[in-house]
């Protein structure tokens, strides 16, 4: 992560020789990356005699409130990162957190990451574990780890949600640090097997980030993305400072990176590692966050990571097997000033309209958000200022984010949570904190407007923030927002008002394509607007939103038209689909 603020402020880096440390800079500048469904009704209509919809409401966002209903929820459980003052560089880039509804009941569930006691710790060790609770559907959520086989101790990082062998039950992959990721089969009962050693995906043991799902060669199966970031351990930690002599957490330009792993899944619970094969080992690594979009709308999926002090990377899918590194031509490899920023949290979404995702990175405190907007034909130009993000979120350390429309008017909005590296930050630096509070977006149309601090003082309370999820966890359409406060309590912050305006959720569940549908285009049209959504795995910062789909649709009560393109190339088409309900997609099921 770079240090500083304007004028970066560097560890020192003993043993590291001036010339080298300039030489990696220089490289870095020149070269890119080388369930059971749910219940709920079904609405289908066939075409002819639609009535036309209402217009989307203008955008009204400050009633909206976001209330901190984390301890009446039922939720008590702190995160420990393993910190005993020796400024591990793994202790502070944690942790992550996961929507899944893994019983299969239609409301969301909470997975909690957390850390360990470090392997040197032999007296007083502390006793830690991952939380996985259950949402009992009326505001509250019961603990229900013990018997779930999560409760084993991990050094975990980041997770992804995803139906690998499509019986209807999702599944949870979490990557860690000293020791495998691992891989959790949902065996239907409340219960999860550890699958890691006979399915072949343990990473090697590596330092790993965040990890998506994906179908990337569309044959029904999902397949697998896990991001790593260096090769450290503590016996080859490095001793760094920022002030007055005291060890500091370091930058990652003093440890070699760690590329990307890609898993095929062969489809008999074994996965296949082809990252060489498939074109994704590159050098020097370093990724945090993993997004997936088809950026060119060609029906492949494709691969965006964001890299640490290193250029960011854009995997093309070539459609046969095989990606291709644009990022440096496609314009999102390098900052608008031409040097590559600190990138932690991802994610994309068709923020003005266009059909076209658009992508959204956070960097280190003095760099600012990244927004790269999708202009199409395959290039992106870097509109943070242009869309009025950038100096606001100038000071901040950004981390996990999202897009998402929390006040339901149609527009995708966007999330930011933040938290310093430094704990000491503010004697050296005096404008910046290590608690931030999150930074909220609203779409105005071409630009986004930052109204965090109108939407209740639950969200502005600063925080050591790290990853962060959306999910309905309410069933009353609007998104609400869980968020990850590193050695702290999670905070889940219910959205008060969002559905004032009329929505539309979609869970979209696959027979020729994978279960989850993921890699499917939704299309709603109505209301003289068209939005465009994709499922989709991973995005924000070692965290997994909820699969489902949410569209915004203002005053309108119903859905005109809604097209969905799966991944195997079905396209099923509803009309006159009725407002404030959860539809359930099945592929092939109906369309006219």
């Amino acid at each position: 992560m770079k240090q500083g603020l304007f004028s970066y402020i560097r560890p020192s880096l003993q043993g590291l020789p001036i010339l080298a440390l300039a030489a990696l800079l220089a490289l870095a500048l020149l070269a890119g990356c080388k369930g059971q469904p749910e219940s709920g009704p079904k609405h289908v209509v066939p075409a002819g005699g639609v009535q036309p919809a209402a217009s989307v409401l203008p955008a009204t966002p400050d009633s909206v409130k976001f209330t901190d209903i984390t301890e009446q929820a039922g939720i008590h459980w702190t995160h420990f990162s393993g910190a005993r003052g020796k400024k591990y560089m793994p202790e502070v880039e944690t942790p992550g957190c996961a929507f899944i509804d893994y019983d299969g009941d239609g409301k969301p569930d909470i997975l909690l990451l957390n850390g360990a006691d470090w392997p040197e710790v032999t007296s007083g060790r502390k006793q830690s574990r991952c939380a996985l609770y259950h949402n009992d559907g009326n505001g509250h959520f019961t603990d229900v780890t013990k018997g779930s086989g999560l409760g084993g101790e991990m050094h975990t990082m980041g997770v992804a949600v995803g139906d690998y062998d499509n019986d209807g039950r999702d599944d949870l992959y979490i990557t860690c640090v000293l020791g495998p990721s691992h891989l959790f089969h949902n065996d239907g009962n409340g219960h999860f097997t550890d699958v890691t050693r006979q399915a072949g995906v343990d990473d090697g043991g590596k330092w790993g980030s965040s990890a998506a799902w994906v179908d990337y060669d569309r044959d029904g199966r999902l397949d697998l993305v896990v991001g790593n970031y260096c090769k450290w351990t503590p016996k080859t930690d490095v001793r760094c400072s920022v002030y007055k002599g005291l060890k500091s957490y370091c930058t990652p330009n003093v440890y070699d990176g760690d590329s990307v792993r890609l898993y095929h899944n062969e489809g008999n619970g074994r996965f296949k590692d082809v990252s060489q094969q498939a074109g994704l080992v590159y050098k020097p690594g370093k990724t945090w966050g993993i997004a997936i979009l088809d950026y060119d709308d060609d029906g492949w999926p494709d691969i965006a990571l964001a890299n640490d002090m290193e250029p960011n990377c854009l995997f093309h899918n070539e459609r046969n097997g095989t990606f291709k590194e644009v990022a440096l031509v496609a314009g999102v490899a390098l900052g608008e000033n031409g040097t590559a920023k600190a990138g932690m949290g991802i994610d994309a979404a068709d923020i003005d309209g266009s059909g076209r995702p658009s992508i959204l990175t956070s960097n280190f405190s003095g760099e600012g958000l990244s927004l790269f907007q999708n202009l199409g034909g395959g290039q992106f130009m870097e509109a943070s200022h242009a869309w009025q993000m950038g100096d606001v979120s100038l000071l901040k350390m950004g981390w996990g984010l999202f897009f998402f429309d929390y006040d339901l008017d149609g527009r995708l909005d966007a999330l930011v949570v933040n938290g310093h590296l430094y704990d000491n930050v503010h004697e050296f630096q005096p404008d910046v904190t290590y608690k931030e509070p999150p930074l909220l977006f609203h779409n105005e149309g071409t630009t986004f407007r930052e109204v965090a601090a109108s939407h209740g003082a639950d969200l502005v309370k600063p925080m050591v923030a790290r990853g962060t999820a959306y999910a309905d966890i309410d069933g009353d359409g609007d998104l609400d927002v869980l968020i990850m406060q590193l050695d702290g309590k999670p905070r889940l912050l219910r959205n008060d008002g969002g559905n004032a305006n009329h929505w539309l959720r979609v869970r979209t569940v696959g027979t020729r394509s994978n279960r989850d549908g993921i890699g499917a285009k939704v299309v709603a049209e109505g209301g003289g607007s068209r939005q465009v959504r994709w499922v989709k795995s991973g995005s924000s910062f070692l965290s997994a939103p909820e699969l489902t789909l949410t569209f915004g649709l203002g005053q309108s009560s119903f859905v005109d038209k809604l097209t969905i393109t799966w991944p195997s190339g079905q396209v099923d088409t509803y009309t006159h689909v009725p407002a404030n309900q959860t539809l359930i997609a099945t592929e092939g099921a109906t369309h006219s």
